[in-house]
Order: structure tokens, then C-alpha cells, then sequence
């Protein structure tokens, strides 16, 4: 009998398997898909690391997570600095000094502040939706041209239909800034995320395209405890009804072309154009591959935003009162069930930054092991 059970193979599965490898525990892994990394899986295409599930850029402020990935792999400098398309007018991302540039032609801060300001009162009292409350933040422009279409795309509802708290964080400096993360450390594995988390697992027993809901009492039977990172809702049969997602669809393309875009991520914000974003993969690693050659093709990843349903791949779970209320009901079940530890973005119905699940790994084989 095996000590602990690892139901997924992503992030939060291979930090705990990992530190409990190095306690002497026994660990088996087993993961539904035909691969390891969950979706930070990368494969290489042209020797081009490609991002299978959508771009992952790692940014933290903690320096424990970052001297572990550090660990288990080399990380280059990319800086996350995307560009955002608006029927062919193209803005810097996050809105900073050369946005309020290209917006409205103003060249010191006081100008952008006073603009900001003025279209701010537009929205009085507590903002109600995201509308109101990206508005009260950035001003109408703003919200028309860069948050509105891109984001009524991403959730598939009216900007006034969706909760204020979505973009509270909403990013503003009156500085010339690109940088996207206002994070300490940044970067991309140079050997990809997918060898980096192959070494999170060396010396652990791994299983692929082996599905633990289709056997659960088999697998039960074969550990003292259990890691469980697949949806929560799916655990117990939906029996109290479905969690929603937003999921993400991906055209991807090989081209016959040194440069598509010129740029890593460029954010398509206009309502008409049907993706949220094109990725351009080898922008990731300045245009080289791990071996520092020049890389003469590139490829692109169109993602379309599209609402969940079951079988496909839930990406974003939907936090508003409905879901966080029946997820509540579901933690409470996880709770009795004595042998079983729930973890990661689908264990407990939450947005993570591949940051936050290292450090929830990290604190829970702590507190378990």
C-alpha cells in the first residue's frame, strides 16, 4: 500500500509528490490525460515550446516558491508586456504613460490623471457591475476601447451583468511601464514546463491516461491517503449540481514565417474580432530555442472564449454568489471525507496563479507530511 495517492499530475500534484519523495513517503501518481503538467503542459513543435493550454508566465514576490522552481529548472528573463489590438489601433498593456500616449495623445502624468479623473465621475456611488466599476477606475475610453469587447468575450455576459470585484485589481500607473506583473521574480522555464515538472517527478511512480473516478473504490484501496486535484463537483457526481467554468479554445498554427506579431501576447479587445488573443509561442524565448539557435518559423495560438459544459477542459471557475455558494456545500462534504486531502484550481474552485499552487502544495505537505 502506497502512502499517498496523487489524483493529477499538474502543479499542485507534483510539488506534493515531490516533498513527500524527499520525506520518505511512497507516492503513485495517476493522471487522466495522456500527459504530465496539467496546463502548464508545453510541447515542442519546430522546436518551438509551445504552450498547449494557453501562455503561463511565471511571476512571484516569494522567494521560497522561486528557489524551488529554480530547483528543478533554468529561468530566462521574459518580461510579460502585451499589446493590446483595437481595430488596428494598438494600445500598451497594462494602461500606463505610453496607453494614455496612444489614447489621447498626453505626454505627462497630470494630463492622464486629469483626463482619468474627469471621465471617473461619470459613476457615482459604489460601482454595481464591472462597468461601473472599470469606468470609476479608468474612465469611459478606456473601458470602451480596451476592457469592454475583451471582456464580455472572455465571460460571454454583459459587462453589466458581471460583478464589480472581476477587475477591482485593475492595473493603472501614471509611469512608462510595461511590465504587466508588478512581480519581483519573472520568467520561462528555458527547458519548458514540462521537463521542469518531469523532474518534480523523478523517482515517482507516474500513470497517464488513467482515470480515478472510473475506479475510484480500486484506487481507494491502494493508499493511506488521498491528494485529490480533479473538480470538486466531479468527486462527488455532481450531486449537488455543476460548478461553472469558463473554458478556452485553441486554433493553433504552424507558419512559414520568421515574425507573425512581433510580440508574445497581443490582446484583440474590439467585439467583432471572435478571439480574445493570439499568442506567438516562440516570442517566449526571444525567438530561440533551448539551445539559443534561431528559430526561422514561428507558430500562433488563437483563443476563443467559450462557456463549460461537461467534457470539456474548465479553465476559469465562474466566482460569483450562485457558484461560490454551492461550492460551500461541496467543501463541506470534503470535509468528511477523512482519507481524502482536496487541492489545486479544481479541488477548491479557485483562480491560481502557478504561484499559489506551489504554495498551497508547499503548505500542505507541511502540514501533512
Amino acid at each position: 500500500m502506497f502512502d499517498y495517492l496523487i489524483v493529477g499530475a499538474g502543479l499542485f500534484g507534483a510539488v506534493f509528490a515531490n516533498m513527500a519523495k524527499k520525506r520518505g513517503k511512497s507516492v503513485l501518481v495517476i493522471e487522466k490525460r495522456p500527459h504530465i503538467a496539467g496546463n502548464v503542459y508545453s510541447e515542442k513543435i519546430e522546436g518551438i515550446d509551445v504552450h498547449k493550454y494557453g501562455a503561463h508566465i511565471f511571476h512571484t514576490n516569494n522567494k521560497q516558491v522561486w528557489d524551488f522552481v529554480n530547483s528543478f529548472a533554468e529561468f530566462n528573463r521574459f518580461t510579460n508586456s502585451p499589446v493590446a489590438n483595437y481595430k488596428n489601433e494598438l494600445y500598451s498593456l497594462p494602461f500606463n504613460m505610453y496607453t494614455f500616449n496612444q489614447m489621447w495623445g498626453v505626454s505627462k502624468p497630470e494630463e492622464a490623471k486629469k483626463i482619468i479623473d474627469q471621465q471617473r465621475q461619470e459613476i457615482k456611488g459604489i460601482p454595481q457591475n464591472l462597468e461601473e466599476q472599470a469606468i470609476s477606475l479608468v474612465g469611459r475610453d478606456i473601458f470602451e476601447k480596451l476592457i469592454k469587447g475583451y471582456t464580455e468575450k472572455q465571460w460571454g455576459r454583459s459587462c453589466k451583468e458581471l460583478p464589480a470585484f472581476i477587475i477591482k485589481r485593475l492595473p493603472v500607473r501614471l509611469t512608462f511601464d510595461n511590465n504587466y506583473f508588478n512581480a519581483l521574480y519573472q520568467g520561462i522555464p528555458v527547458c519548458g514546463y514540462t521537463k521542469m515538472v518531469e523532474r518534480m517527478f523523478d523517482g515517482v511512480e507516474v500513470k497517464v491516461n488513467t482515470d480515478y473516478l472510473e475506479n475510484k473504490n480500486k484506487f481507494d484501496d491502494l493508499a493511506k491517503k488521498i491528494i485529490y486535484t480533479g473538480p470538486i463537483d466531479a468527486y462527488f457526481g455532481y450531486k449537488l449540481g455543476h460548478l461553472e467554468y469558463r473554458s478556452v479554445r485553441f486554433e493553433t498554427e504552424l507558419l512559414d514565417v520568421d515574425n507573425f506579431q512581433g510580440n508574445a501576447a497581443v490582446n484583440y479587445t474590439d467585439a467583432e474580432t471572435p478571439w480574445t488573443r493570439i499568442i506567438e509561442h516562440k516570442w517566449f524565448t526571444f525567438g530561440k530555442d533551448e539551445n539559443g539557435n534561431e528559430l526561422h518559423k514561428t507558430v500562433i495560438s488563437k483563443e476563443f472564449s467559450a462557456e463549460w459544459k461537461i467534457g470539456d477542459e474548465p479553465y476559469y471557475p465562474v466566482n460569483d454568489k450562485k457558484n461560490e455558494e454551492l461550492y460551500n456545500e461541496y467543501r463541506i462534504l470534503a470535509g468528511q471525507e477523512k482519507k481524502m486531502i482536496f487541492g489545486g484550481r479544481l479541488g477548491e474552485y479557485k483562480y491560481y496563479d502557478m504561484d499559489q499552487v506551489i504554495d498551497a502544495a508547499l503548505k500542505c505537505a507541511d502540514e501533512c507530511l
